[in-house]
C-alpha cells in the first residue's frame, strides 16, 4: 500500500470509487472528473497491489470552484485546503486508509502553508464513519447549511495546520 499523486491514467478507477460512495457524494462524471483533477491543489490515491483503492481531492482557497460548501469556506477563512471528497472502497475500509490520506494532506498542508483545512460531512442524512474520522482528525463544527437538490444537511468544519 502506498500513497502517490493521481495521474490522468487513474480518472477511470477513481470513477468507480466514487459511484461506491454517491449516496454520501455528488454524482460525477468522467468530463466533470477530469476538470477537478486539473483545478486541484491535491488529488491523491492509496494503491494497493496495482489498483486506486482510495483517493482524496481538495482545493485551495484561491480555486474556481462553485460547490456551495467550498463557497461558504471562502466567505468566512483565508488560506484554507478543502477537502473536497475522500473515498476509500468498500473493501477496504476500517484498514486506516483514511488515517494515512489525512496524514499526508496535513503535511502537504502545512508545507504550503495552508491556515486551516475545512470540509464537510452530512449530518441528515447521517454519515457516522466521516463524522468519526474528522473526530479523530481534531476538525470542530464552524456551520451548518443545506446543500444539493435533495436539501442535504451538511457539518461545515474546520481544523488548524
Amino acid at each position: 500500500m502506498f500513497i502517490r499523486d493521481a495521474r490522468a491514467t487513474d480518472l477511470m478507477q477513481i470513477l468507480k470509487l466514487n459511484e461506491e460512495s454517491e449516496h454520501f457524494l455528488d454524482q460525477l462524471n468522467a468530463e466533470r472528473l477530469e476538470q477537478l483533477h486539473k483545478i486541484a491543489a491535491y488529488h491523491r490515491v492509496v494503491e494497493i497491489n496495482g489498483r486506486v483503492e482510495a483517493f482524496l481531492l481538495a482545493f485551495s482557497d484561491s480555486t474556481d470552484y462553485h460547490y456551495p460548501s467550498y463557497l461558504w469556506f471562502v466567505r468566512h477563512f483565508e488560506k484554507f485546503i478543502y477537502i473536497d471528497r475522500v473515498v476509500i472502497s468498500s473493501a477496504k475500509q476500517g484498514q486506516g486508509i483514511g488515517k494515512l490520506l489525512y496524514e499526508d494532506l496535513l503535511l502537504f498542508a502545512k508545507n504550503n502553508n495552508f491556515v486551516r483545512v475545512t470540509c464537510e460531512f452530512d449530518v441528515n442524512p447521517p454519515n457516522e464513519a466521516s463524522r468519526r474520522l474528522h473526530e479523530k482528525f481534531g476538525f470542530k463544527e464552524v456551520g451548518t447549511q443545506l446543500v444539493g437538490e435533495k436539501k442535504k444537511q451538511v457539518s461545515l468544519q474546520a481544523r488548524a495546520v
